[in-house]
């Protein structure tokens, strides 16, 4: 993970739009010392960028090797698709992933170190 950046305050740099190919994925691992799971960075239609946590709820499916289509992910060992912006599942299925907040500022994606230090139990 790379410095803070000094006019996005808060957030940290995780890298640019471009070094994640359409439709794909990136693993960010959390800051040393935090408990959890990696988070997940994609890159959705129209280079909209999410994060959610690398791990999906029902199984513990790393969501990051999931399918992308619209702005939508599906987990890849039980299908179950998944919101990149809420988190949450569709139905019939039931459960939320954790979603992160994102910044792009002049193509650099950025992520809130606030956010990126809490440990996974806190939103369960």
């Amino acid at each position: 993970m790379n410095e803070q950046h000094p006019q996005v305050p808060n957030w940290v740099s995780i890298g640019h739009i471009s070094d994640i190919a359409p439709l794909g994925c990136r693993r960010v691992k959390r800051p040393e010392g935090v408990e959890g799971a990696e988070v997940a960075v994609f890159r959705a239609n129209g280079d909209r960028i999410f994060a959610v946590l690398d791990k999906c709820p029902h199984k513990g499916g790393p969501l990051s090797q999931g399918m992308v289509f619209g702005e939508t992910v599906a987990c890849p060992l039980h299908n179950w698709n998944f919101s990149l912006s809420t988190g949450l599942v569709q139905s019939p299925d039931e459960g939320q992933v954790r979603t992160f907040q994102v910044k792009t500022q002049d193509q650099e994606i950025f992520l809130d170190r606030n956010e990126l230090m809490l440990p996974d139990a806190q939103f369960v």
